[in-house]
């Protein structure tokens, strides 16, 4: 897909930031949400891939890449962003989100935007409840870092929160994609207060009326394909796929096929 059949735009934010998105092809809409440390162009090859069939919309989210962003920080202005993206859409589209981009995108069907169909990939909540406490230490130390300018190392920080090991954070800091990922670690605070406590939201999703489809990877740590089975579960009208050999980084050739399936109303329940 070249580049001539992209529209960039901005759509204006509940509190007048800008949010920078651009439009794929023509149909159907569905909106990308992208997850910590991503941006629009994080999505741009799933994107591409589902811009035959849909009008695919990716954003960069709130402090990212060419959007805007305006102190306080607020969870509730993050869905107002995904809002005013909705609004370009046409004023409904469906959804598809990953990682803390889906629990994002989770929040705010809960909170009552018009997305017609939503699918999620691996929210990263935990189901054992006695496992993550509120991270206080980790979240005070996020900020601090932020707040003193040093983003690699706020970045550091994150990576070993995910349980990277320190050897393997130190690799990274040497390849092209720290840059890219430093640029946007000023946000990673965000992220981390769309999270909360880490657990299933079960009340939460309880109150979504959406047909959900939620996504794991059958080569993914036992706790974040235990968390999406989970949340589908609590979902009145969830349903669970795996997709097997994927990990936390799917495959865009691999998930596309049933993002069409699902936003196209042809999905079959189960695994």
């Amino acid at each position: 897909m070249d580049n001539s059949s992209r529209t960039p735009n901005k759509a204006k934010s509940g509190d007048g930031t800008l949010i920078a998105y651009e439009q794929w092809g023509a149909g159907p809409p569905v909106v990308l949400v992208g997850g910590a440390l991503c941006t629009g162009a994080t999505d741009a090859p799933l994107a591409a891939l589902l811009a035959p069939r849909f009008s695919v919309f990716t954003y960069d989210r709130r402090g990212r890449g060419a959007s805007g962003d305006t102190a306080p920080y607020g969870v509730e202005r993050e869905i107002e962003d995904l809002a005013a993206v909705l609004a370009a859409a046409g004023g409904s589209a469906s959804v598809h989100a990953i990682s803390s981009g889906a629990a994002l995108a989770l929040r705010a069907a809960a909170a009552g935007l018009p997305i017609t169909q939503l699918s999620v990939y691996e929210p990263p909540f935990t189901t054992i409840p006695a496992s993550r406490e509120e991270p206080a230490a980790y979240a005070a130390r996020l900020r601090e870092l932020v707040e003193q300018r040093r983003p690699g190392d706020a970045l550091a920080l994150f990576l070993a929160e995910t349980g990277m090991p320190p050897a393997a954070v130190e690799g990274m800091r040497r390849t092209p994609t720290w840059a890219d990922m430093e640029a946007v670690a000023h946000t990673l605070p965000y992220d981390h207060e769309i999270m909360g406590n880490g657990h299933v939201p079960v009340e939460q999703l309880h109150s979504i009326a959406q047909q959900v489809l939620v996504v794991g990877g059958g080569a993914s740590p036992d706790w974040l394909r235990d968390a999406a089975r989970v949340v589908s579960e609590c979902l009145p009208r969830g349903r669970h796929r795996t997709l097997t050999g994927q990990t936390h980084e799917v495959t865009p050739q691999v998930l596309a096929p049933l993002l069409a399936e699902f936003f196209a109303g042809e999905s079959r329940s189960g695994d």
